[in-house]
């Protein structure tokens, strides 16, 4: 059984920063990353990143977003820089292993104007 723990969600006002957290069980032989929900959106990717350390970013948030992982610790990271109240959503972990994906139960971020 494959588990996402994620940390690190909360209220900023435009312009900060947050970072956001995952630890994954399973194997790290894995594609990680962040997807988000707005309210009254439908959920969409916000990054991906191989073992290898191949990376996909959605256009919304390259040059703001940086994702990293530690394939020892099997965790994902999302350093969010320069938030827009567009950025507001709950955010999950996302790990895809042997065909099947696994989502974490979800971090609200709200970034107020």
């Amino acid at each position: 059984q494959v588990r996402l723990v994620e940390s690190g969600g909360g209220l900023v006002q435009a312009g900060g920063s947050l970072r956001l957290s995952c630890a994954a069980s399973g194997s790290s032989f894995s594609l990680m990353g962040w997807y988000r929900q707005g309210p009254g959106k439908q959920r969409e990717l916000v990054a991906t990143i191989t073992r290898g350390g191949f990376i996909n970013y959605a256009d919304s948030v390259k040059g703001r977003f940086t994702i990293s992982r530690d394939n020892a610790k099997n965790t994902v990271n999302l350093q969010m820089n320069s938030l827009s109240p567009e950025d507001t959503a709950v955010y999950y972990c996302y790990k895809s292993l042997q065909g099947l994906s696994y989502w974490g139960q979800g971090t609200q971020v709200t970034v107020s104007s």
